[in-house]
């Protein structure tokens, strides 16, 4: 058992291999620079380090050693003195520790657990792979911090910067979405107890280094032994920027995950919010909205793999087709920029509306705004079981399909079980039952669900029935019964789906959230090949868009008219200038 005695000074996990392995395991590290971070690599035969120790000896500098040969740990030793003569063709790679980030930890006021267990903080092999370099691969290793849930976000804050260190948390929340089982069983180091109302929070580590010399078979090679590390002359006081202050978010309950992205990001995204949240049309939607709410869509649709979107309120009852003009582009902005993000994309909408929605989709694959069409599902209820059998492999909750459900302007079953249009007419006879998607949605771990909504009567905004009921007209009668685990409230819904694909392009150029969705693996994306950015919504592509809905017989929702407008208001002037104050937020 070794408890961290540094006081402030840096530490370094340690490798030593041969040298002709060195220069995969020098790019290998580059490539995993969380769990990695290079401080120094010495030549061949070297055994003093004085960058970072001004009387080092390697072989006796750390308290205790492993020794492998072909992958397996052949035994524990407390020098190396003995192997002087194959240390003569050995490179040693020292590499930053979270034991360095310990003491700045503290001096922000947060508890160290470990410490004052006095015991080897937890740490855990994942189910996340490392970028491979050649014959060097293996998952990351972590170590576990528990942190009061009101701390969190002053360690981000305390470690974020000491990039030597490894950093910021790669994971906050739930083990199991790393892989890891119980945390009452570490791989490596003692079980560290969580207080009431602690979080486990999850550093990247470089035990990792470990785990790729037992997966490269080396004949000989050394490493310190886990919580034994060789402490250096260096204070932690450099620290280098990482793109901003950042702020943690709570982005699911079940399981309880959080999230990371910077104050700017997190600001630009709140004015978008701001931006869409105008009420043009002047039905009382202020009182339905609530801040965050976009933030919190866009950061767990930005960790989710797979979404499914639907759309489509068949307003107009006495015209084929019967649907309204707001709402499919909005879906589409957020489908388009979802597949530039390389995620994936399914839309579930009415089975009468599928040879429409089939038009439209081709529509946007030759107008530029998908890549490649996306697949097109209906929704029928046969029995009890149908919502989970939709959704998850087999029926089986643990086996989901879908991370993420999005509701845009789709029509939201009331409290009595019907679907009804602004001016209270029942148009249940026309809507698919997709709601009990989202009901299904709260029973299953890890899928969460946002709703996009101008006027309450939509799929999700039963999260503000209550003040649908009370500001909204006609609102005791039509205000959508089925709640989503985030509601955005825009002046026109497609206002809510081109935010929503200007939320994400902004989440994605953040540093501090890329490196967090990355968990630190791999490379960061270059700023200057932002693939994603052509995704985004255009005046040019939206006004070609709503001239093929038109040339289809979709209409306006408010004045059933066949004209360049939604929601009885005009494309140019006022829709093409939302979208230009979108973009230009987006990307400046």
């Amino acid at each position: 058992m070794q408890v961290n005695t540094s006081g402030g000074y840096k530490q370094a996990n340690v490798v030593i291999l041969h040298k002709s392995l060195a220069d995969d395991f020098e790019k290998f590290c580059y490539a995993n620079d969380g769990p990695l971070p290079l401080l120094h690599r010495s030549q061949p035969g070297d055994w003093k380090c004085p960058s970072l120790s001004s009387d080092s000896d390697i072989r006796t500098d750390c308290l205790q050693y492993r020794k492998y040969e072909h992958g397996a740990c052949t035994g524990s030793l407390k020098s190396l003195k003995e192997y002087s003569e194959q240390l003569k063709d050995m490179v040693t790679f020292y590499l930053g520790c979270s034991f360095s980030f310990e003491k700045a930890v503290q001096k922000a006021g947060i508890p160290i657990r470990n410490v004052e267990q006095k015991c080897n903080v937890s740490m855990y092999k994942t189910s996340v792979p490392c970028y491979s370099v050649s014959m060097f691969h293996c998952n990351l290793v972590v170590t576990m911090r528990p942190i009061p849930e009101s701390k969190l976000e002053a360690a981000v804050l305390a470690t974020c910067e000491l990039k030597e260190a490894h950093g910021a948390p790669i994971h906050i929340g739930d083990p199991g979405l790393l892989g890891i089982q119980d945390l009452s069983k570490p791989d490596y180091g003692d079980p560290v107890h969580l207080h009431p109302g602690d979080i486990p929070v999850f550093w990247a580590c470089g035990v990792t280094g470990v785990e790729a010399i037992i997966n490269c078979s080396a004949p000989l090679a050394f490493t310190h032994s886990p919580g034994c590390m060789f402490i250096t002359d260096l204070k932690n006081d450099n620290v280098r920027s990482l793109g901003g202050v950042p702020q943690v978010h709570c982005i699911s309950q079940d399981p309880l995950h959080f999230s990371i992205v910077s104050a700017e990001a997190a600001q630009k995204i709140k004015t978008l919010e701001t931006l869409i949240g105008i009420d043009p049309g002047e039905r009382g939607i202020v009182h339905l909205q609530r801040r965050g709410e976009l933030l919190g869509a866009c950061l767990a649709l930005s960790h989710a793999g797979s979404v499914l979107i639907t759309t489509g309120f068949p307003t107009h009852c006495t015209h084929e087709p019967p649907e309204e003009n707001d709402g499919p582009p909005g879906a589409l902005a957020i489908a388009a920029m979802l597949q530039a993000l390389e995620k994936q994309v399914a839309i579930v909408t009415d089975q009468r509306a599928m040879d429409l929605n089939k038009k439209i989709m081709e529509e946007a694959v030759q107008l530029g705004i998908l890549k490649k069409p996306i697949p097109l599902l209906s929704y029928q209820r046969q029995n009890a079981d149908s919502a989970l059998m939709f959704l998850c492999e087999n029926g089986n909750p643990g086996r989901p399909r879908f991370d993420h459900l999005v509701a845009i302007e789709r029509a939201g079953m009331a409290a009595d079980g019907n679907y009804y249009n602004a001016r209270k007419v029942n148009i249940k006879h026309l809507v698919d039952p997709i709601d009990e998607l989202f009901l299904a949605a709260q029973t299953i771990p890890g899928v969460t669900t946002t709703g996009v909504g101008d006027g309450g009567n939509e799929l999700g905004m039963g999260k503000v029935k209550d003040a649908v009921k009370k500001h909204i007209k006609n609102g005791d009668v039509i205000a959508c019964d089925v709640e989503a685990d985030f509601t955005v409230v825009a002046g026109v819904s497609n206002w809510g789906g081109y935010a929503i694909a200007c939320a994400l392009s902004v989440l994605r150029s953040c540093e501090i959230h890329d490196r967090y969705l990355r968990r630190a693996i791999g490379f960061p994306r270059a700023p200057s090949k932002r693939l994603w950015l052509p995704a985004l919504p255009s005046v040019t592509k939206e006004e070609k868009l709503l001239k093929t809905l038109v040339q289809l017989g979709v209409r306006s929702g408010k004045t059933a008219s066949l004209e360049m407008e939604v929601d009885g208001l005009p494309f140019y002037n006022t829709h093409s200038l939302m979208i230009e104050k979108l973009l230009q937020e987006a990307q400046q």
